[in-house]
């Protein structure tokens, strides 16, 4: 609680007057994660467009939802407290597992179009998300201080890449 306060700029009794302990912290950030996950990928993307114009659109939404301060620090919180905390893990990643599920679906569509060959599109869906992660959200979890490309170079070369391997 100390470094959560110290990390929000508030003094610690002001996080207990808010919350009665570090698990309510936790929930309140997973539900505003959730609420904003959201909007960041709406049923029906698939026919927003071409292929490559919809994966950017998936790829610039991931992005968007990640590059708070905020997300990053949930993530690292997530990190360091799974283990003593179960629970947050298993939250966090019921959390992703319905946009995963909607992104996987949209590959299957594009491969029953005959756009995408998938034939496993769960895993392809990951290694779509594991392209943007590597280069944008591991480095700041991570605290390197290192220059990120720009987010248009990521979409690109991740949707490059993407389709190298998976169109049909």
């Amino acid at each position: 609680m100390d470094e959560l306060a110290e990390e929000a700029g508030v003094a610690r009794r002001t996080l207990y007057n808010q919350f009665a302990n570090k698990d309510e912290i936790f929930r309140e950030m997973l539900h505003r994660a959730s609420t904003q996950l959201g909007s960041a990928f709406p049923p029906g993307i698939e026919t927003q467009g071409d292929i490559e114009d919809v994966l950017r659109l998936i790829a610039r939404s991931v992005l968007d939802f990640q590059s708070p301060p905020e997300y990053v620090g949930l993530v690292r919180m997530i990190i360091a407290d799974a283990r003593q905390f179960p629970w947050i893990a298993v939250a966090f990643e019921s959390l992703l597992r319905p946009y995963l599920k909607r992104f996987e679906e949209s590959l299957s569509y594009f491969t029953a179009l005959g756009v995408l060959n998938c034939s496993r599109p769960l895993l392809a869906a990951q290694h779509f998300i594991g392209l943007l992660n590597e280069s944008t959200l591991w480095p700041r979890v991570l605290g390197q201080d290192i220059a990120l490309p720009s987010t248009e170079i990521v979409v690109e070369e991740t949707v490059c890449m993407f389709l190298l391997r998976y169109r049909a």
